[in-house]
């Protein structure tokens, strides 16, 4: 099996979430907050979403610490906020990576974050590429239980940046680049605490 999915719990009803991953046959949940609770979704805490998944036939995974938008690093904040190309480079997080594609190879998984729509979430735009730049199909599901490739995801990130498709002098990856930064930057966690990261030099 070579395909992944995506999915934001965001204020979805449990019965709902759990109907949309059943009609897309998930066997396993991969929990990448960095924080396995919820406090305007409580039904999304960790203790029971894995009863109400347990409940479906459905293994949970929390893999926050691998796979998390936060980092406890210095290294991997730029002026307080977390540089996604930099935590992706990270041990921790390739070990994530790398236990997730392990998993594949038993269960049809879905990585859960928060957000709903997956171009506002690092679950798209940190793990899901880095995932779809090993050769992986990732499919994000949306609320409305439509699939968005990966592929389209990226086309809807440029539009979102305002960045072509391509011109004379770059690609349509070098705009795609450009726009995982442009979007970063918007999104990423912020940790003021992590603004003086620049004793941490990183290029």
């Amino acid at each position: 099996m070579n395909e992944i999915y995506t999915i934001g719990h965001s204020n979805l009803e449990i019965a709902a979430f759990i109907a949309l991953l059943r009609q897309h046959d998930i066997t396993a949940l991969c929990d990448v907050r960095s924080r396995p609770y919820s406090r305007y979704a409580q039904q999304y805490s960790s203790e029971p979403l894995k009863i109400a998944l347990a409940a479906a036939d459905i293994a949970y995974s929390f893999l926050g610490k691998e796979l998390g938008a936060r980092s406890e690093n210095p290294a991997c904040y730029k002026h307080g906020r977390v540089q996604y190309s930099r935590l992706a480079e990270e041990p921790l997080f390739q070990e994530g990576i790398d236990r997730v594609i392990q998993g594949m190879k038993r269960y049809r998984i879905a990585l859960m974050c928060s957000e709903k729509d997956p171009v506002e979430c690092h679950r798209a735009l940190l793990v899901a590429r880095q995932l779809f730049k090993r050769g992986i199909q990732v499919s994000h599901l949306l609320a409305d239980s439509s699939l968005e490739s990966h592929a389209d995801l990226e086309s809807r990130l440029l539009a979102l940046c305002k960045l072509p498709e391509g011109d004379m002098f770059n690609t349509r990856k070098d705009f795609v680049a450009q726009a995982y930064v442009v979007q970063g930057e918007r999104v990423a966690y912020k940790d003021d605490a992590m603004s003086g990261e620049e004793m941490f030099p990183v290029p």
